[in-house]
């Protein structure tokens, strides 16, 4: 099953709503693209919502390290809001929690900017 993309944007902040698993491959090449289609429309400052997303791996993990770091070069952001389960407990093994800002409401990701 691919990877599923529900964006919304607000107060000029793009929340991306992930579903499904973001194991590398045709996922990550996904969320890659949509952030670099973000990043050409000056969005800069995006909160990955991971609430539905059951499985991550370390190519995931990958990609997501590679966009915070495109986005803050320009002049940006990237926030997480829902990270649970399975993908939780990856972010603290591999202690990326401390990395990352992490959110449980979107009213505090988007405060954080």
């Amino acid at each position: 099953m691919a990877m599923a993309l529900k964006e919304q944007v607000v107060d000029g902040i793009a929340i991306l709503a992930l579903k499904g698993k973001l194991l590398g491959g045709r996922e990550t090449d996904e969320l890659h693209r949509k952030l670099r289609q973000l990043q050409q429309r000056d969005m800069n400052k995006i909160i990955l919502d991971l609430r539905q997303v059951k499985r991550l791996n370390s190519s995931g993990l990958a990609a997501l390290m590679v966009a915070r770091a495109n986005l803050r070069n320009a002049g940006g952001d990237l926030k997480l809001l829902n990270v649970e389960g399975e993908v939780r407990s990856l972010f603290m093994i591999t202690k990326l929690i401390t990395i990352f800002e992490t959110f449980d409401s979107v009213e505090r990701a988007m405060k954080s900017f």
